[in-house]
């Protein structure tokens, strides 16, 4: 179960402190699974740059993350290999199902944007702190220190998405929406089964 207080990172709930053990447990399935959440990272990025060409900023903002974001791929595919496991099978995430369910139907081109900006920024800030859980919790020295650089990357892009919404959105407008979001996710977060399998 999550508790009610916020995370440094402005997250409404912690993540359940069991999850890191569970995950200890199943290194496997959690390399996987942050494996093909990489890919869909640099994917997500792509496409954003496609949808959004006519905004310089944020093609010169996210061109690099893409970069990055496939090159974490590659990071995590041979941490996999050095460890004698394989990429194994992209399972559903439920957690980024039931955040996409949040937006509202028949939104605007403008309102959609600012929500592609906060999701995208939420998933960062979620993935960096339980990136921070794995770096400090894991007994296993290597993989802390593989953990805490991606806990360092996570940080910058969850500030760089809700930079970029300020970019193109009055920062009321900006923080508003975010608190929404903040609100959604622990809405349903508190109820999703915790599991070492997937990183969120």
């Amino acid at each position: 179960m999550e508790t009610a207080s916020k995370t440094t990172l402005g997250l409404n709930l912690p993540t359940d402190p069991r999850w890191v053990d569970l995950a200890a447990m199943s290194l496997q399935d959690i390399l996987t699974d942050h494996a093909f959440c990489e890919q869909k990272a640099a994917s997500t990025m792509i496409s954003m740059v496609q949808m959004h060409s006519d905004k310089p900023e944020l093609v010169e903002a996210l061109a690099p993350v893409v970069t990055e974001e496939w090159g974490h791929f590659r990071m995590v595919l041979a941490e996999l290999k050095k460890r004698g496991m394989t990429l194994g099978l992209q399972r559903p995430d439920d957690y980024i199902k039931t955040l996409m369910k949040g937006k509202p139907k028949g939104q605007s081109r403008e309102w959609l944007f600012l929500d592609q900006l906060l999701i995208c920024a939420l998933i960062e800030a979620r993935s960096c702190e339980r990136f921070k859980m794995l770096s400090q919790q894991l007994e296993d020295e290597g993989l802390k220190k593989f953990y805490h650089q991606f806990m360092v990357a996570e940080a910058a892009h969850y500030r760089l998405f809700l930079d970029l919404g300020k970019t193109y959105f009055p920062e009321e407008r900006v923080m508003n929406r975010w608190q929404y979001w903040l609100d959604y996710e622990a809405s349903f977060l508190k109820d999703l089964e915790v599991r070492g399998d997937r990183m969120h």
